[in-house]
């Protein structure tokens, strides 16, 4: 009899322990799939990118979490982007951070700031490398914006930050109104 007890009461235990972590594991996975999915790229992957979106406007932005200018102009070029995707615009976000940030504080920080489009790291460390591939002028320094438009030949590289106003005006160039 105390066996068959035993057992009993383990039994009850169990039940809510099995509920706690069915629930536990379902936090947790909407968790994950609710959160920012940041790839590694290289340089030679932004290059493929621009190469194989012949029908999209692409606006390339380098950006970091520790840049001030960077991290303010980001939710006004979603704001655009998002209301010209209608007319092929994507958007794609390049952090420029340390290897140490990649991928959970990028991720939380984008998070955190509600930055929607997609963000990949690059996996780069010598800017005499990779800035030449993006303009042959880029001294490195960020927020700095590729706009291009393969089916019309627009390329225009900025380095500087940019207000919504200008941004969305050189959009609509790349555009073509």
């Amino acid at each position: 009899m105390t066996i068959a007890y035993s057992l009993l009461t383990f039994r009850s235990y169990l039940c809510p322990m099995k509920k706690a972590f069915l629930i536990l594991s379902l936090i947790t996975l909407s968790i994950a799939a609710n959160s920012q999915s940041i790839k590694k790229y290289k340089i030679t992957d932004i290059e493929k990118y621009i190469a194989t979106s012949k029908d999209s406007v692409l606006v390339i932005n380098f950006w970091a979490t520790f840049c001030k200018p960077c991290v303010a102009e980001i939710p006004s070029f979603i704001k655009v982007t998002d209301q010209y995707k209608h007319r092929g615009v994507k958007l794609l976000l390049v952090s420029l951070d340390l290897p140490a940030f990649y991928p959970a504080k990028i991720a939380s920080f984008a998070k955190a700031h509600n930055f929607t489009s997609t963000i990949v790291w690059l996996d780069e460390t010598n800017a005499n490398y990779f800035c030449p591939k993006i303009d042959p002028k880029w001294s490195g320094s960020i927020p700095a914006t590729l706009i291009v438009n393969k089916k019309t030949g627009y390329r225009k590289f900025f380095e500087e930050e940019m207000e919504e106003k200008k941004f969305e005006e050189e959009l609509k160039a790349a555009i073509g109104n």
